[in-house]
C-alpha cells in the first residue's frame, strides 16, 4: 500500500514539475516573441522581396530555357511554398537549405554552389527573368500540366528519383510526389 502512494505522490510531483516547465517556456517564448514585428504579407516592400528571390531563381536555374521553362521552374518554386511540404514563402523556399548526413543540400543547386556570386548578370535576360515571375507571382500564370510539380532536374543527370515524372520542358525535367 505504502509504494502505490509512493508511486501516486511522485507522478503527482512529475506532472507539477512538467507543468511549471511547459508554463515556464511558454512565458519566456511569449516575452521573447511578443516583440518581434511580423511583416504583413502583402506589403509593397514584401512583394518586391518575394519578387527578387523568385527572379533570381528564376535567373540562377533557367535563364537559358525558353520561356515555357522560366515559367515552369517560377512554377515548381510557387507549388513549393502551397504545399506545406518546403517553407512557407517565396524567399525561403528559393534559399531553403536542409542538412543530411553533415552534408548541406540546397533546394536550389545555384544557392550552394555560390558561384552565382562571381558571376556577371545579363542584363537582358535577367529582365526577362523578372517579367516571367511577375507573371507567376503577381498575375497568376501558370502552366497547367504542372499544377502538382514540386521537383525538377537539368535532363543531363539522373538522381533515381522514385517520383513521378510529369513533364520535360527545355533542359528540366518535372516530377511530382508518387501518390
Amino acid at each position: 500500500m505504502k509504494s502505490v502512494l509512493f508511486i501516486g505522490v511522485r507522478l503527482v510531483f512529475l506532472l507539477l514539475g512538467f507543468m511549471l516547465i511547459t508554463s515556464s517556456v511558454q512565458l519566456a517564448l511569449g516575452h521573447r516573441t511578443k516583440h518581434v514585428v511580423k511583416q504583413p504579407l502583402d506589403t509593397p516592400r514584401y512583394i518586391e522581396k518575394q519578387l527578387a528571390c523568385l527572379s533570381k531563381n528564376i535567373y540562377w536555374e533557367a535563364s537559358g530555357e525558353p520561356f515555357e521553362g522560366k515559367v515552369a521552374v517560377a512554377q515548381v518554386t510557387m507549388n513549393r511554398v502551397a504545399s506545406g511540404q518546403f517553407a512557407n514563402s517565396v524567399c525561403d523556399v528559393v534559399y531553403q537549405k536542409n542538412t543530411i548526413f553533415n552534408k548541406t543540400i540546397c533546394q536550389f543547386s545555384w544557392f550552394c554552389e555560390r558561384n552565382h556570386i562571381t558571376k556577371t548578370i545579363s542584363t537582358e535576360s535577367f529582365k526577362e527573368c523578372e517579367d516571367v515571375a511577375k507573371m507567376v507571382l503577381l498575375e497568376g500564370f501558370r502552366i497547367p500540366s504542372l499544377r502538382d510539380a514540386l521537383y525538377y532536374h537539368a535532363d543531363y543527370v539522373d538522381p533515381k528519383w522514385k517520383k513521378q515524372r510529369i513533364a520535360k520542358i527545355g533542359r528540366h525535367v518535372f516530377y511530382k510526389d508518387r501518390t
